[in-house]
C-alpha cells in the first residue's frame, strides 16, 4: 500500500509515473533502508528538506545494485508527483547545486520536449562540479552543464531510461520554441565591438601622428654668429700611426728604389752589348780591307 502512486497523480508517458523507473530496480529501492527509514510518508514539502541533504548524484551501484538516495527521492517524487511549480523552483535553485540536479532529472522524466528545453538549457551556464556514484562504487567528478547535456542528448543516464525527446529544430520549424541564444554569442559580439573600438582609436593615433611628423619650418637666426667649419680630421694621429705610415712610406720607397735600380743595369747591359757588337763590326771591316791590299801588291 505504501509504494503506490497517488490516486491523483496524472498518467505520464500514457503510463503510471513509477513506470519510467525500471521494475528490477525499483524493487531494489523498494527494498533499500533509506526508502523505508527516510522516504516514508513524504510530501512535497518535505522532499525539500531530503533533496537539501544530498551529497552527490547516482543511479545503482555495486554488485547487489544498491541504490542511491538521488535515485529514491526521485522514485518517490514520481509517487506523489509533485506540483510543476515545485519542480520550476528546484530548477532554479542557485544556493543547493544538488537540489537543482534532483529537479532538472525530474523534469527530464514527466515534462515535455519544450519545457525540458526551455528549463534544462539554461543550466548550461552552470559549471559547478558534483560528486556522482558510478556503478563499480567509485565517486567521480562531474559539472552541472555536463549532467544538464547528457540529460539532453543521452538515453541512458543513472541508470534510468529516458523518455524520447523531440529534435529541437523540428520545435523551431513549427514556432514552438525559439532559437537558442549561447552565452558564447554575447562574448563574441562583446570582443567584436571591442575590437572595432580598438581599431578606430588606432587610426585616430596614426592621425596624429602623421600630422605631428610632418617636417617644420627651420628659422634661421641671424643675429648668432656663425659657427666656424669643423676641420676634417677631429682628432691627430697617434704616435703608433705615425709609426706605421713611416714604415709603409721607407718600404714603398725602397720597393721603387730596387726597381729603377734594375732597370738602369739591364739598360747599361744592354747599351754595353750594342758597343761591343759596333767594334767587332768596324774590326772585320779593317781586317778585311787589308787583306784586300795584300793581294793587289802580291799582284
Amino acid at each position: 500500500m505504501a509504494n503506490r502512486t497517488v490516486k491523483e497523480a496524472p498518467t505520464i508517458k500514457g503510463t503510471n509515473p513509477q513506470y519510467l523507473i525500471e521494475k528490477i530496480i525499483r524493487s531494489r529501492i523498494y527494498e533499500c533502508r533509506y526508502w523505508k527509514e527516510d522516504c516514508f510518508a513524504l510530501t512535497a514539502e518535505l522532499v525539500v528538506d531530503k533533496a537539501v541533504e544530498l551529497k552527490y548524484v547516482g543511479g545503482v551501484s555495486g554488485g547487489n545494485i544498491r541504490p542511491a538516495p538521488f535515485l529514491c527521492l526521485i522514485l518517490k517524487m514520481l509517487q506523489i508527483c509533485p506540483e510543476k511549480d515545485i519542480i520550476v523552483e528546484f530548477i532554479k535553485n542557485e544556493e543547493f547545486k544538488y537540489v537543482r540536479a534532483l529537479g532538472a532529472f525530474y523534469m527530464r522524466l514527466v515534462g515535455t520536449s519544450v519545457e525540458i528545453y526551455k528549463y534544462l538549457e539554461p543550466l548550461y551556464n552552470d559549471y559547478r562540479k558534483m560528486k556522482r556514484l558510478n556503478r563499480n562504487d567509485k565517486y567521480e567528478l562531474v559539472h552541472m552543464d555536463e549532467f544538464i547535456d547528457e540529460l539532453l542528448r543521452e538515453e541512458r543516464v543513472l541508470d534510468v531510461q529516458l523518455p524520447r525527446l523531440q529534435k529541437r529544430w523540428v520545435l523551431e520549424e513549427n514556432n514552438q520554441l525559439e532559437a537558442r541564444q549561447s552565452v558564447l554569442d554575447e562574448d563574441i559580439d562583446d570582443n567584436e565591438s571591442s575590437d572595432e573600438d580598438e581599431q578606430e582609436e588606432a587610426k585616430k593615433v596614426q592621425k596624429k601622428e602623421q600630422t605631428t611628423d610632418k617636417p617644420k619650418k627651420k628659422w634661421k637666426d641671424y643675429d648668432k654668429p656663425e659657427r666656424s667649419p669643423s676641420p676634417r680630421h677631429g682628432r691627430s694621429p697617434s704616435p703608433r700611426e705615425r709609426s706605421s705610415k713611416k714604415r709603409r712610406r721607407s718600404r714603398s720607397r725602397s720597393k721603387s728604389r730596387s726597381r729603377s735600380r734594375s732597370r738602369s743595369r739591364s739598360r747599361s747591359r744592354e747599351r754595353r752589348k750594342k758597343h761591343s757588337s759596333r767594334h767587332e763590326h768596324r774590326d772585320k771591316k779593317e781586317r778585311d780591307r787589308d787583306r784586300e791590299k795584300d793581294r793587289h801588291r802580291r799582284d
